[in-house]
């Protein structure tokens, strides 16, 4: 994997991201937007991390750190690149943010009908906890 980098996202970024998960990701967020983006980037600097190979985005994934929870959100890699490491990479990068930032658990967003993305995450060593469901109420219509 030497020739991924992965880096923190910036301002300048955010549509390059925007357009690539409409490419890579699976489902959409309220939150996939210009607005969205960048506050998340406001308030957090260094939670989007992106895996660029060649200059070209690859992948990217969100570790979002509260004080309390870490939780990865919209890990994706473009489709001509997976099965070649770099969610094993980008999820390496989260987790050593998270425990440099004191976190003992990670929570991640993963979509039901998406079975790609479960063999991911349990190659990655995670495991689904059926006893919880995720409860959500949009604050915006």
């Amino acid at each position: 994997m030497s020739d991924l980098h992965i880096r923190s996202a910036t301002a300048a970024d955010i549509d390059t991201v925007l357009g690539f998960w409409r490419e890579a990701a699976e489902g959409t967020s309220i939150s996939d937007d210009h607005d969205g983006v960048a506050r998340l980037l406001a308030r957090d600097p260094e939670a989007l991390l992106l895996a660029e190979r060649d200059g070209v985005l690859a992948g990217t994934v969100i570790a979002g750190f509260d004080g309390w929870r870490c939780s990865a959100y919209r890990l994706a890699v473009r489709p001509d690149q997976r099965r070649r490491g770099i969610a094993t990479a980008l999820l390496e990068a989260a987790e050593r943010r998270f425990a440099a930032l004191g976190g003992r658990r990670v929570d991640a967003m993963v979509l039901e009908a998406n079975e790609q993305a479960h063999a991911a995450w349990d190659a990655a060593g995670y495991h689904r906890e059926d006893h919880w469901r995720r409860w959500v109420k949009p604050l915006t219509p």
